[in-house]
């Protein structure tokens, strides 16, 4: 007759020579996520960013205090149609690109006001700023009488030599982090599942052999 227990037996053996020891899957995370990453960073184009800033400086007649709440409202007002709108014809491209790529900060401490712009071309990054510069500059003078305060070129953007996007190389290291931190993961939870299904599979003395036992005693 064969021999089926001891078969299974060295099956089950053969079956576990074959199975990856459990670093693999860590290193299959790590080597997938660098490679998903440093595809996205050769595929994505680069980017460029350009900023350019601008100053509110108070009349005679104005607080001087004044300056610096203006300055946090042309902030807001620069990326507005009514300034976009003059930008775009210095700056050579349609409104909805420089809504999309430019982007405004203001200083609670200080009267100015960052424009920064943001292209896959670094010439075209700088125009962008400094054309929104140069339209919120204007729309400031127009309402000079009203509000008592301009807003004067503090610094104009120039062309960026590097871009501003991560490269293919600081991608593909924060995917190999990303693929190692979730193989990290399931090499946490195999071990529980295992142990529950070891577990689980144990053997029970049953009532006769329960009985058997106790007469022998």
């Amino acid at each position: 007759m064969t021999d089926h227990p001891a078969g299974a037996r060295r099956a089950v053996a053969f079956l576990r020579g074959l199975t990856p020891p459990p670093w693999s899957v860590l290193a299959a995370g790590v080597l997938a996520g660098g490679l998903i990453g440093g595809a996205y960073g050769l595929a994505e184009p680069p980017a460029y960013t350009a900023t350019s800033y601008v100053v509110a400086v108070p009349t005679k007649t104005a607080d001087p205090a004044s300056a610096l709440g203006f300055a946090q409202a042309y902030g807001r007002v620069a990326t507005q149609l009514a300034v976009l709108g003059d930008a775009q014809v210095w700056a050579g491209v349609p409104v909805r690109t420089l809504k999309e790529s430019v982007r405004t900060a203001t200083s609670p401490d200080a009267p100015m006001v960052a424009i920064t712009a943001t292209s896959t071309r670094p010439d075209l990054a700088a125009d962008m700023a400094n054309a929104v510069s140069r339209a919120v500059t204007r729309h400031a003078q127009n309402t000079k009488a009203d509000t008592n305060v301009t807003l004067e070129s503090f610094a104009r953007a120039t062309e960026p030599a590097e871009p501003s996007s991560p490269s293919a190389t600081v991608t593909a290291l924060v995917g190999a982090s990303a693929g190692g931190l979730l193989g990290g993961l399931v090499l946490l939870v195999r071990p529980r599942q295992g142990w529950r299904q070891r577990g689980g599979s144990a053997a029970v003395p049953g009532p006769a052999v329960a009985a058997d036992a106790h007469g022998q005693l």
